[in-house]
Parts: structure tokens; C-alpha cells; sequence
């Protein structure tokens, strides 16, 4: 079966070349098919201002009761009168991650394109969306979302363990996902093509706090081309579900296993190429010298002082080992996807619907 990643990068070429003649040109937010799906848990005193501000270009808005204690899913529809309104119960608790994914399913069931996803408590401030889904609606991004670290006045509203927090998220988002060009992993106001959406929907994406870098894992695994947005966070009054301490142990843990998961996917098993070689002649270059030192120090007789032979059999390999790594990085870095891959998935579903029936 031929890839997802294969079939976007021999189809990229004529793709770009259609997009640039008449995308641009014919982009509209009125029919654009925008929904917004909105996990609902413990935000009764934010959701009816949420719902008040999504903008009227907006064909449907999604709110997912993830079994909320104080019944957002009853609130909402006791008290919201904006007719786009759809709620969906979801009967146990399945974090923001489930809500979300919940949420696009209803969203492509009933028609929508793109989808945009809200936090509930306010923070978001919807006045971005447009930007939000331009990348998408341009054919130039598959999955696009917000970045609170593009200036400096951004991040005086965010609290100093927020933005420690989400600096160091970051990076160890990089090495796990493979997207070394965007930055603020965590940020949950993010739009999404459904055709996109619809494979992310059959991976065993993490259905808690993890979710949003989860996500841009398994997009990393489609080759899926991801913009980032920038856009201020407020913070007001709301209360979060968030315990730093309670998930900086399986946050590393659960980006070491995609980290490698990735690293094994992408250069030993859907490709090989130069970067496998360095990781390879690399990772044992450095193993060896570390080896060859530790061997030395533990058979030496006391007192024995090493010869410079032995230090450059120890050193040499580390220091060969490290350069070849990083010109694995290197390779890395610059192999981000940039070919969106929802213009050939469109395509192919409408060929499908077009096709004679036997």
C-alpha cells in the first residue's frame, strides 16, 4: 500500500501549483465550513461568553459535556440561544483529548471542513480565529494552531511558571514530534482539516493532557504540515485542571517513547537514508568510547595513569560519535514536513463519491 507521506510528496508539485492559481483567490470564511468544538468540564461560569464571541462566519459550534459534575451539557442548552449550538454527552469522563476527538466526529458528521478547537474558560481570544484557519483555507497547512511565544508583550499576561513550563514542554516537543519549526506544544486553540482529522481519529492519539503534543506526534507520522499562529493567551479568573507536579513524570516518559517510536518509524522503517547511517555509526561511536573509558577505569591497577593512546581511543569515538549525531539532528531539523496533505485526501474523497457504482 503505497503512504500517506509518499503519495502527498509526489502529488505536492501539482497541488502548489493549483493552489497558487486559484486558492488564494477564492477563499472565503462564509464557506469555509468552520466548526468549533469546545470540551465542556467545569466551565459553566466561561461558556456562554465563549459561545457569545464565535464569530458569525462560523457554521456550527460543538460543546462536548465530558461528564462534567456541575452538567455543562444541561446549562448550555438551558441557557445558550445561538442556534449553532450542538451538545454532545459523552457518559465517563474522558479528559480533553476525548472530548476533543468526540467533538470532530460530530463536527464531520454534520458537514464541517475545518475544525477549530476552543477551550471553554475564556482564554481564547476568538478575534485570531480567521488567522487561525487561513493556513488551512490557503491549502497551505493541514493542522494550524496558536503561539503565545512570538513577542514579548504575549507572555506579560502569562504566569512565570507557565512560560518556564511551556519553554521546556516545548523543546522536548520538538525531539518527539519531529516539528522543529513550531513552538507551544501545549496550546489548545488549534484548527484542523476534517479530512485530516479523520485519520487522526482511527490513532491511538492520548485522550488527556497530553493530547495537543500527542497530536502533533501522530501528525508527524501523516506528514502533515502544521503552521503556527501567533496569538496572545488571557488570563483571568478560571481555574485549571492542570497539576504541574502530577504530570512532569509522564509527560518525559510519554515523549521518550514517541521520540523513539519516531526516530525508528521514520528512519529505519518507512526510509532509509543518511540520517540512519549517522544515528547508527553515532549512537555507537559514542557507546564505544563510553565503554572503552569505563572498561579502563575499572581494570586499571591503582595509581595507573593513562597513556595518551588510551585517552584518544576513548575520546575519539565519543567525539566522532557526537559530531555524526548531530548531523543526524541536523537532518532532522531541516526534513519537517512542508507539503499539506488534505488537498490529495480531499481529492481522493471526491473521486470516491464520483465513481460509477458497480
Amino acid at each position: 500500500m503505497t503512504s500517506i507521506d509518499q503519495i502527498a510528496r509526489d502529488d505536492a508539485p501539482r497541488r502548489g501549483r493549483a493552489t497558487s492559481r486559484r486558492g488564494r483567490e477564492d477563499v472565503s470564511l462564509d464557506s469555509a465550513g468552520v466548526w468549533v468544538v469546545v470540551p465542556c468540564y467545569k466551565v459553566t461560569g466561561h461558556i456562554l461568553r465563549v459561545i457569545e464571541k464565535t464569530p458569525a462566519w462560523v457554521d456550527g459550534i460543538v460543546c462536548v459535556d465530558d461528564a462534567c459534575p456541575d452538567g455543562s451539557g444541561d446549562f448550555i442548552e438551558a441557557n445558550a440561544r445561538d442556534p449553532r449550538v450542538t451538545v454532545v454527552r459523552l457518559e465517563k469522563n474522558q479528559g480533553v483529548g476525548g472530548a476533543t476527538l468526540a467533538g470532530y466526529a460530530e463536527a464531520v458528521r454534520r458537514g464541517g471542513r475545518i475544525l477549530v478547537k476552543v477551550d471553554g474558560d475564556d482564554q481564547m481570544d476568538l478575534g485570531y480565529m480567521g488567522q487561525l484557519v487561513a493556513p488551512i483555507l490557503l491549502g497551505e497547512a493541514d493542522y494550524a494552531k496558536g503561539n503565545r511565544f512570538t513577542s514579548i508583550s504575549h507572555l506579560r499576561a502569562m504566569p512565570s511558571i507557565r512560560v518556564f513550563g511551556n519553554a521546556a514542554l516545548s523543546f522536548a516537543a520538538k525531539l518527539s514530534t519531529g516539528y522543529w519549526n513550531i513552538f507551544d506544544p501545549t496550546n489548545g486553540y488549534t484548527a484542523i482539516d476534517s479530512t485530516v482529522a479523520a485519520l487522526v481519529m482511527e490513532r491511538r492519539v492520548s485522550r488527556r493532557f497530553f493530547f495537543e503534543t500527542d497530536l502533533l506526534y501522530h501528525l508527524g507520522a501523516l506528514r502533515a504540515v502544521v503552521r503556527d499562529v501567533p496569538i496572545p493567551a488571557r488570563y483571568a479568573d478560571e481555574v485549571s485542571n492542570l497539576r504541574i507536579g502530577a504530570i512532569v513524570g509522564p509527560f518525559a516518559l510519554k515523549h521518550l517513547r514517541n521520540f523513539a517510536q519516531r526516530v525508528l518509524g521514520q528512519y529505519f522503517v518507512r526510509d532509509f537514508n543518511a540520517a540512519s547511517l549517522e544515528l547508527v555509526f553515532g549512537l555507537f561511536g559514542v557507546l564505544f568510547g563510553l565503554g572503552y573509558a569505563a572498561h579502563y577505569v575499572v581494570t586499571r591497577t591503582p595509581g595507573q595513569v593513562a597513556s595518551a593512546g588510551v585517552v584518544m581511543a576513548a575520546a575519539l569515538p565519543i567525539i566522532l560519535g557526537a559530531q555524526l549525531l548531530l548531523q543526524a539532528m541536523n537532518f532532522d531539523v531541516l526534513n519537517v514536513p512542508s507539503r499539506p496533505i488534505h488537498p490529495y485526501l480531499r481529492t481522493v474523497q471526491r473521486l470516491q463519491r464520483e465513481e460509477p457504482q458497480a
